[in-house]
C-alpha cells in the first residue's frame, strides 16, 4: 500500500474543499485498485458531492441546521458551538473509499471528492491518501 498525508489549508471558514484533482494526481500510472481518502480529525468528514453548482454551500447551510452553533453542546472547548463540529463525523463520514481501474478514478459524472470542514478553529487540515493496489 502506498500512502501520503497531504496538508490541506482551509482558511478557519466552515469549507467544502475539493479535493478530486490531488486525488487523481495520486492514482495516476497505478493500475487497478481501491483509493482510501481518510481524514484524521475529530472534526473534518468526506463527502462525495458536486461542486460548483451550490450544492457545497446546501451542504454548510444545512449542516448549520442539523447542527447549530449555539451553547447546546457538551462539549465545550474553542470557539462558540466548537461542539458540533465534535458530532459532524457522525454525518460526513471522516473516509471514503473509491475504485480505481487503469490509474483513473471511477466517480460518477458529477461526483467531486472533497473534505468538509466546519471547524472555524483549524486552519489547516491533513488529508491521508492510500492506494491498495487490486
Amino acid at each position: 500500500m502506498r500512502s501520503e498525508l497531504r496538508a490541506i489549508r482551509t482558511g478557519g471558514v466552515p469549507t467544502v474543499a475539493d479535493l478530486t484533482d490531488e486525488c487523481a494526481e495520486f492514482v495516476r500510472g497505478e493500475a487497478d485498485g481501491l483509493l482510501h481518502v481518510f481524514v484524521p480529525h475529530a472534526t473534518a468528514g468526506v463527502a462525495l458531492i458536486e461542486t460548483g453548482s451550490g450544492s457545497d454551500e446546501d451542504l454548510l447551510a444545512q449542516l448549520d441546521v442539523l447542527l447549530p452553533r449555539d451553547d447546546r453542546w457538551r462539549h465545550r472547548h474553542g470557539s462558540a458551538g466548537h461542539g458540533r463540529d465534535h458530532v459532524l463525523p457522525a454525518i460526513v463520514a471522516p473516509h471514503a473509499c473509491i475504485p480505481v481501474l487503469d490509474g483513473l478514478l471511477q466517480l460518477g459524472t458529477w461526483q467531486r471528492i472533497c473534505l468538509v470542514d466546519t471547524n472555524t478553529d483549524n486552519p489547516q487540515r491533513h488529508v491521508r491518501l492510500s492506494f491498495l493496489a487490486g
